[in-house]
């Protein structure tokens, strides 16, 4: 998995933080979880805010 892979990211962190509100989730904490997804494999250092902000919306609007 890719940071360019929104969708798929942000329904795996769903499916594993099931109790978390990602609209309170800290970017620190939301970066560190997609690195260490076993699924991900891409650039550690590439996944700036704006990625983080589009999963974070991809996430909140699965949950809604």
């Amino acid at each position: 998995m890719k940071w360019t892979d929104i969708s798929e990211i942000a329904e795996e962190l769903s499916e594993l933080h099931p109790d978390i509100d990602p609209r309170q989730i800290r970017f620190t904490d939301l970066h560190n979880w997609i690195i260490s997804l076993p699924t991900f494999n891409d650039d550690r250092q590439r996944g700036g805010e704006k990625i983080l902000e589009a999963i974070q919306a991809q996430w909140i609007m699965i949950r809604e």
